[in-house]
């Protein structure tokens, strides 16, 4: 009985030491971060890896858009949040259509960027893709998932965010 009643009041007596160093959170959840926690400070998320212009369907467009991407983000670095997505869709609006892969297209995005230019999110989205000609799929490499983009646009015009999305899938899952 002794015995038993000591093993017991081993037991409590080292949980009871050990409950608050477990009640601590990790840095994981919630903890300090930085100097104070004895570990390196968080490091920002890492970009995206570039792509390979050289392997590129148009090796000097890739590389004319990453040119003009490059302008756009050092002439907005100051901006945060909303200020910067606006700042560069301002900048990426000074890009040569001459040097894109299919300058039409391009043209006709910039013409309706410029009338979608008062509105954000979502809405701006609809607008851009209701402003937009629609595409001549005669032209394009791939003539019958042209036609298919198509015929999902206008299916899903109308619908905007996580219905939109359902509709893209609806479209493309029953071909």
């Amino acid at each position: 009985m002794k015995k038993r009643l000591m093993m017991i009041a081993v037991t409590l007596l080292a949980s009871l030491t050990c409950l608050p160093t477990n009640a601590q959170p990790g840095p994981g959840m919630g903890g300090m971060r930085g100097m104070d926690s004895g570990m390196a400070p968080t490091s920002p998320p890492r970009a995206r890896a570039q792509l390979d212009c050289s392997q590129a369907p148009n090796p000097a467009a890739c590389t004319a858009h990453r040119e003009a991407r490059a302008k756009a983000i050092e002439a907005c670095k100051a901006n945060t949040g909303p200020q910067r997505r606006q700042c560069m869709q301002q900048q990426m609006q000074n890009f040569d259509c001459a040097k894109a892969g299919n300058p039409q297209q391009c043209e006709s995005r910039k013409m309706a960027y410029q009338e979608c230019q008062g509105q954000s999110g979502p809405a701006f989205r609809q607008c851009v893709q209701q402003k937009m000609p629609t595409v001549d799929c005669s032209k394009a490499p791939n003539p019958a998932r042209c036609e298919q983009h198509q015929k999902a646009r206008v299916a899903c015009q109308d619908k905007l965010g996580p219905e939109h999305k359902a509709c893209l899938r609806q479209q493309f899952n029953t071909q």
